[in-house]
């Protein structure tokens, strides 16, 4: 599958795309469950078939239930988002993202101050080209 992101998406089918990689499976009953204004249980169902149809998610039977998960990963579906944010609210700059990350309201836990260093000494050991 070609790099995607869920942009290509409506409104409605990302909402259920969220709700699938959040539970990473679900029933219709329980995507439903995980809509806001959800509509009815044939209509999630619909959508459910027609993001199967689109390569998004795939099913295994379990009786006579159908338990949808993504086709998808969170993590392949992270890197064209995170550039399109990087290059239009950042300006490119990796810095300016992880600082806006850190400057905001909540403060930063010990655990993450802890694992972002890690990352820096494991990227400065790496000696990673630019």
């Amino acid at each position: 599958m070609a790099k995607r992101g869920l942009e290509e998406l409506g409104r409605r089918e990302r909402q259920i795309m969220d709700v699938i990689l959040k539970l990473k499976e679900a029933t219709v009953e329980e995507v439903r469950k995980g809509l806001d204004n959800p509509p009815s249980y044939s209509s999630v169902r619909a959508q459910l078939r027609i993001l199967e149809e689109k390569g998004w998610l795939k099913h295994r039977e379990e009786g006579p239930r159908y338990i949808y998960l993504a086709a998808v990963s969170r993590r392949s579906l992270r890197g064209p988002a995170l550039s399109r944010l990087l290059g239009s609210l950042f300006g490119g700059s990796r810095t300016g993202m992880v600082a806006a990350l850190f400057d905001g309201d909540e403060p930063a836990s010990q655990e993450e101050l802890d694992r972002l260093g890690e990352l820096v000494d494991r990227l400065r050991r790496e000696g990673r080209p630019r």
